[in-house]
């Protein structure tokens, strides 16, 4: 049977479970949206902002599992797509963006919105294509998708020129993909799994690293297993973070700038370190000639690429984190560590991290953990980059994988909201808190009217503090206070969300800020918080930009009377 490239386009969409659609329609892809009422299961998400798109299917994918889908038009449409395709790169989040293109005989001659997409987005995607005509359509989505899905996920992007949208070809959705050049590695070398366990079950003072690759590849029971096999206790990163519940008694949180203190003690005593799904991203490790001085590492990735890349490694293994973690815990000798772990329990309790102070200020510490305390710990949280991102993860406890949504690899200001968005979508029956600083907020904060138009009951909260705050917090300490650039001017953020019709209320006061979230909770629609915060409140602990993840900052107010709400959470039994 014939159809048109659109038709082809949106049929093997459909054949590839595709349900949501992020995007803002052009003139050349205009046949592609005329086509799309035929298709009533594919639905249609209009933004206000094609950097909203990108980053809002980035969270539909990361809150589903699945991949997302975003669309734009030539040109602009398409280069307004890059930001989020690089952040999704970063991140390892399963995409496909479709573009248009000006139409095949005006290619190369800088026609109207004439962009060489493909050429831009070479390298912050694993693959990308143009459409080179209608029969080659269906071949083309189908390892599109298998591509962003598969080994270490990521961003595709199909470039379709406006006239293979009309042109008609024969329907033929392939089976399977043959991609000769593609075949990632899934099961780790058996010799160096033997390796790694007679490694791992030799050491005195292990640790286990965990990254996003762990919720990626859903290796979280098979670590879970480990660690309570061979008591072995669990450090994860940013985007780790999840992947291990952190009320379990062998968690001990997030390593790292801005991580515990205890997290990094652990990384720094440790002998042998098995560090799996993550890529020893320079905020992790810190200075790399003084990160883990003592430890063997056995470093399992999918990516071959990135084995060896920042850090020694002892033992490498290439291959899927569960695959991997099920042949190691067969060979895995039951421990108890006893003395290690009595070691990081007494650095826990000697540098609290995640204690808030008590003071008269509404500290944006105080607001996090009270989002955690009502929301029970069963809301998704996405933030951005920058403060409210670090004290995201320190001070909301997470127990499931993806719980945790962020800019990790890109640090992307202006992802929270439309992530938010996607995330809601994507999980529309579990809360969802778009946590944002007044800076990023302002990014993309025209995605109101979006959340509004689709009914996405988002709970956003404002860490307001008058400053883009993590730039101001290293003004502070690195540039002698010189407040360059940093002081914001912001609008009033409740005025803005009653005009788009949301709820919103402004809160200054610590007594205000429960009975708020409350209130946010029980709208049953989209509700926005302006949490008027302590203006040059700092994020702590710090790891100085060069230095070792042992030559910590630590809060200079730790010595202040402490909350009696701020301890760390129970830990449950194993």
């Amino acid at each position: 049977m014939k159809m048109t490239g659109a038709q082809i386009l949106c049929e093997g969409l459909t054949r590839e479970g595709v349900e949501v659609i992020f995007g803002f329609p052009g003139g050349v892809v205009l046949p592609l949206y005329d086509t799309l009422p035929h298709y009533p299961q594919l639905r249609h998400v209009l933004v206000r902002h094609e950097q909203g798109a990108a980053h809002a299917a980035d969270g539909y994918a990361r809150a589903t599992g699945k991949v997302g889908v975003c669309l734009a038009t030539s040109g602009p449409g398409a280069t307004n797509l890059v930001t989020g395709i690089a952040n999704a790169y970063l991140d390892s989040s399963p995409m496909v963006a479709i573009t248009g293109q000006v139409a095949r005989p005006l290619i190369g001659k800088d026609a109207f919105q004439e962009i060489d997409i493909t050429g831009i987005t070479l390298p912050i995607t694993k693959h990308n294509y143009l459409v080179p005509d209608a029969a080659s359509m269906a071949r083309i989505v189908k390892e599109a998708f298998y591509l962003a899905r598969t080994g270490r996920p990521g961003p595709v992007l199909i470039d379709v020129p406006r006239d293979v949208f009309v042109e008609q070809a024969e329907f033929h959705y392939p089976n399977q993909v043959k991609l000769p050049g593609y075949r990632p590695t899934l099961k780790g070398h058996p010799e160096q799994v033997k390796k790694a366990a007679k490694l791992l079950n030799e050491a005195q003072q292990p640790v286990l690293l965990a990254g996003r690759g762990i919720i990626i590849s859903g290796a979280c029971d098979e670590l879970r297993y480990l660690a309570e096999t061979a008591q072995i206790p669990v450090v994860t990163t940013l985007l780790g973070i999840g992947c291990f519940p952190e009320s379990h008694a062998l968690s001990y949180g997030m390593l790292g700038m801005h991580g515990m203190a205890y997290a990094n003690l652990a990384i720094n005593g440790a002998d042998v370190i098995l560090a799996i799904g993550m890529r020893f991203d320079d905020r992790a490790t810190g200075k790399v000639a003084g990160f883990a001085p003592r430890a063997k590492i056995i470093h399992v990735d999918i990516d071959p690429a990135e084995i060896g890349k920042n850090v020694r490694v002892d033992i490498p293994i290439v291959g899927d984190a569960r695959t991997v973690l099920k042949e190691l815990n067969k060979l895995a000798a039951p421990a108890q560590h006893m003395d290690w772990v009595r070691q990081l329990d007494d650095w826990r309790k000697e540098h609290p991290s995640t204690v808030i102070r008590d003071c008269e200020e509404l500290l944006p510490q105080y607001v996090i953990r009270q989002i955690y305390e009502v929301t029970q710990g069963r809301a998704t949280i996405v933030t951005g980059v920058g403060q409210n991102q670090m004290w995201s993860a320190q001070h909301y406890f997470y127990e499931r994988p993806n719980s945790l949504i962020s800019s990790g690899g890109l640090g992307t200001m202006g992802f929270e909201l439309p992530a938010a968005m996607g995330a809601k979508i994507g999980r529309p029956d579990e809360p969802v808190w778009c946590v944002a600083g007044d800076g990023g907020f302002q990014m993309t904060i025209q995605e109101l009217a979006t959340i509004v138009q689709e009914k996405a009951a988002v709970k956003i909260a404002i860490i307001n503090n008058g400053y883009l705050g993590m730039v101001r917090q290293w003004q502070e300490l690195f540039y002698g206070k010189r407040y360059v650039a940093t002081p914001l001017t912001c609008p009033d953020f409740v005025r803005i969300a009653e005009a788009y019709c949301i709820s919103a209320l402004r809160v200054r006061q610590k007594a205000e800020v429960a009975p708020a979230i409350e209130q946010a909770m029980a709208d049953p629609g989209p509700f926005l918080i302006d949490f008027m915060v302590a203006p040059e409140e700092n994020v702590y602990p710090m790891v100085p930009p060069g230095a070792s993840l042992v030559e910590l900052v630590e809060d200079p107010g730790k010595a202040a009377r402490v909350a009696p709400d701020s301890a760390k959470l129970p830990v449950s039994d194993m």
